[in-house]
C-alpha cells in the first residue's frame, strides 16, 4: 500500500512537471496527444506483466446495476453542479436530486434481488468497511478540491506561467512520496494514523483557504505540505483497511469498492468546489469560501470515520465473515 501511494505521488510529480512544460512551450492539445502513445504503451505492459487469475464462473457482469448506480450518481452530481445556476429549489435541480435518490434506491433493491449483483450492499454490515470507504472518499474529496483550484490560483492570481506552476505544485507530492513508508511502521494501529492524516488534509485546506494574491509562496507551499502529509499518512492505512475488511476471497470486491470510493470522492470534491466558486464573482473571492466549505466537510467526515472504525478486537472482521457465511447459505438455497 505504501508503494501504491508512492506511485501516485511520483505520477503526480511527473504529471505536473510534464504538463507545465508542455503548456509552456507547446499547445495544451499536445498534452492530450502525448498521452495516447503513453497510455497504449502502459496498457501493453500491464497486459504482458499482470498475473492471470481464473474468474469464478458465477461472477458475471451486471449491466442493469451499473446503469442504475452510474445514472444515480450523475444525477446527484448534476444537481450539485447546476444548483447555483438554476436555483436550489428550481424544478430541474429538485428533479435531479429526486432522480438520483430514486435510481440509487432502485440499484439497492436490484442488488439485493440479483444473484450476480455489481456488489451486494450487505457487505456494508462491516463497520470497518463503512468507515474506511468513507475515509477514502473523504481524502480524495479534499485532495481533488485542491487540485481544482491549485493551478488556477497560481496562474490566474499569482501570475505564474505553466512551467513555474508545475514546479510550484511539487510540495503537494512530497508527503505522498515520503510518508507512506513511515506510516507503514504504525500499521498495527491504523486508527491514529487515519485520524491524523485526514485531519491534516482538512487543516491544510483551511490554511490554503486563507491565501490571496499577496501570500508569499513559501507559506502557500507549507500548506500544500500539510495536505500532502495527511494524504501520505492516511491513504495506505485506509486502502489496507478496505482490502482487509472482507474475507480474502472477496478481495476483488474490496478493491473495487475502494477505487469507487476514491473516484466518487474526487468527483464530489470538484463538484462542491465548483458550486461554491460559481456563487462568487471570480476565483480570488471564491477560493477561500470553497476550500473552507470542503475543509469543514472533511473534518466532519473524519470524526465519523474515527467513530466507525472500531475493530480493535477484530469485531468488524468477524461480522464480515459471518455476513459472508449467511450470504453463501442464501445462495445455495
Amino acid at each position: 500500500m505504501a508503494s501504491w501511494t508512492l506511485a501516485i505521488g511520483l505520477g503526480g510529480m511527473l504529471g505536473n512537471l510534464g504538463g507545465g512544460l508542455v503548456g509552456q512551450f507547446l499547445t495544451w492539445r499536445a498534452l492530450f496527444a502525448l498521452m495516447v502513445p503513453l497510455a497504449a504503451l502502459l496498457a501493453v505492459t500491464v497486459a504482458l506483466t499482470t498475473p492471470r487469475t481464473e474468474r469464478a464462473p458465477q461472477h458475471r457482469l451486471d449491466p442493469l446495476g451499473t446503469l442504475l448506480l452510474t445514472a444515480g450518481l450523475v444525477a446527484v452530481l448534476f444537481g450539485i453542479i447546476e444548483g447555483p445556476v438554476h436555483g436550489w429549489t428550481s424544478p430541474r435541480i429538485l428533479t435531479a436530486f429526486a432522480a438520483g435518490a430514486a435510481l440509487v434506491t432502485a440499484f439497492t433493491a436490484h442488488s439485493l434481488r440479483s444473484r450476480t449483483p455489481l456488489f451486494d450492499p450487505r457487505v456494508f454490515a462491516s463497520p470497518r468497511l463503512r468507515s474506511t470507504t468513507l475515509g477514502l472518499a473523504t481524502g480524495f474529496f479534499g485532495l481533488f478540491s485542491l487540485f481544482y483550484v491549485n493551478s488556477q490560483y497560481l496562474q490566474g492570481v499569482k501570475g505564474y506561467g505553466p512551467a513555474v506552476t508545475g514546479m510550484a505544485i511539487l510540495p503537494l507530492i512530497v508527503g505522498m512520496a515520503a510518508l507512506p513508508r513511515l506510516a507503514a511502521r504504525w500499521a498495527g494501529r491504523p486508527l491514529p494514523v487515519i485520524a491524523t492524516g485526514l485531519a491534516l488534509i482538512g487543516l491544510g485546506l483551511l490554511g490554503v483557504s486563507t491565501v490571496d494574491a499577496g501570500t508569499p509562496y513559501p507559506l502557500y507551499a507549507c500548506w500544500l505540505l500539510v495536505v500532502s502529509a495527511g494524504t501520505g499518512l492516511s491513504m495506505p492505512a485506509l486502502t489496507l483497511g478496505v482490502a482487509t475488511a472482507l474475507p480474502p476471497h472477496r478481495a476483488g470486491l474490496a478493491s473495487g469498492l475502494g477505487t469507487s470510493a476514491r473516484e466518487i470522492g474526487a468527483a464530489l470534491g470538484v463538484a462542491v468546489t465548483g458550486t461554491v466558486l460559481a456563487s462568487h464573482p471570480d476565483l480570488s473571492h471564491g477560493m477561500g469560501p470553497a476550500l473552507r466549505t470542503v475543509a469543514v466537510l472533511v473534518l466532519v467526515c473524519t470524526a465519523v470515520v474515527v467513530l466507525g472504525h472500531r475493530d480493535r478486537s477484530g469485531k468488524s472482521r468477524t461480522i464480515a465473515f459471518n455476513r459472508e457465511r449467511v450470504l453463501s447459505r442464501s445462495a445455495r438455497h
